[in-house]
């Protein structure tokens, strides 16, 4: 594949605070602008907007007010009249559309990072829209790299690295003693790295980061909402402190090579059994899947488990992986889970556009 350039990233916006009850970004996005107060702008590599996307949900420690302010991207909906009844997210999308936008437009924000949290065990998952944004999925692949001793348990939880020190001790008879220390770690690189790829006309997808040139989400969990948890919150600020380090890199000249990177292509939803004239739920996620965001799902494996106790299998013969296993934020939506299908993507060499 042939090399490609693109323009220097000039401007970027890391926002926060577009699910209200998400608080990893919205601290993350306060961090930074105390960090900007105390040492300035170029604290960063580029001009850094900080942005608190809702700001009324935020206060409110909740997901949105009116509608989920994260469906309100689409061309269509940004450029939908406002009347009385407009919901409240919509009009602050269009808002958001106007500073950091237009979408689609030539004098639109080059990059955006938009923070969320999941109760899902993701990990650290970066969400984008298209297969061909190189200068995307090149910062996805440097995070990847970054990544790439991070171990697993079966059931998807974070090994924590042990080192052990073995002094030895010689009197008369070698006395061996052992001392034992666990270094505990939660750094990116003992956290797997994904890439989740939705596959949406730029013009229908509904996020925020399709705002801007390039962009993407960072979905960090698990994490209950209207809850801060230390570790989710340093991996999310890692991620984005990587992404700053990356645009350096590149502004500077310097040549990424090509090749691939594993992504995951959304392929449907799953909603959880329910009682066909109630609509109620019948059933919850099994506890042999709970936990287990993008595990391997193959016929005959455990999905549901009834309340009255009988397991629901997977039925069909396509193997897929599933990920935001039982999100609190999906009920209302009626889905359980997504599954999308693994695969490779190749990128080509990259490096900034000469002037």
């Amino acid at each position: 594949m042939a090399s490609t350039f693109l323009p220097a990233v000039g401007r970027i916006a890391v926002c926060g605070g577009t699910h209200g009850n998400e608080l990893s970004g919205v601290y993350l996005v306060q961090e930074m602008e105390r960090m900007r107060k105390e040492k300035g702008d170029s604290v960063w590599p580029v001009p850094v907007i900080t942005v608190l996307s809702n700001p009324q949900a935020v206060k409110e420690c909740k997901r949105y007010i009116e509608t989920d302010l994260n469906r309100c991207f689409s061309s269509a909906t940004l450029s939908a009249p406002v009347t009385d009844s407009t919901p409240y997210e919509v009009r602050r999308a269009q808002e958001l559309n106007a500073l950091l936008g237009p979408k689609e437009s030539a004098g639109a924000i080059d990059l955006i990072c938009d923070l969320h949290n999941t109760t899902s065990n993701l990990g650290l998952t970066l969400i984008h829209y298209t297969t061909d944004d190189w200068m995307t999925l090149h910062i996805c692949k440097y995070l990847q790299a970054r990544a790439t001793n991070a171990n697993q348990t079966p059931t998807g939880y974070p090994l924590y690295e042990t080192t052990v020190y073995v002094p030895f001790v010689f009197v008369c008879m070698c006395v061996l003693t052992c001392v034992v220390v666990c270094t505990f770690k939660k750094k990116i690189t003992r956290v797997p790295v994904r890439v989740l790829v939705l596959d949406i006309p730029i013009s229908a997808a509904y996020s925020l980061e399709t705002v801007s040139k390039h962009g993407f989400s960072i979905e960090v969990g698990p994490q209950p909402t209207g809850v801060i948890r230390a570790d989710i919150y340093e991996v999310m600020k890692e991620a984005v402190d990587l992404t700053m380090d990356w645009i350096k890199i590149f502004n500077s000249g310097t040549v990424f090579e090509g090749g691939d990177i594993e992504v995951f292509i959304l392929q449907k939803s799953i909603d959880y059994p329910r009682e066909p004239s109630t609509r109620e739920l019948i059933a919850a996620i099994h506890p042999q899947l709970q936990d287990r965001d993008f595990c391997l799902l193959k016929r005959g494996d455990p999905m549901f488990l009834t309340f009255s106790g009988e397991t629901m299998k997977y039925e069909d013969d396509e193997t897929l992986h599933p990920f935001f296993i039982n999100e609190c934020a999906y009920y209302e939506k009626g889905i359980a889970f997504h599954l999308a299908k693994k695969r490779k993507l190749s990128i080509p060499r990259m490096q900034v556009q000469k002037k």
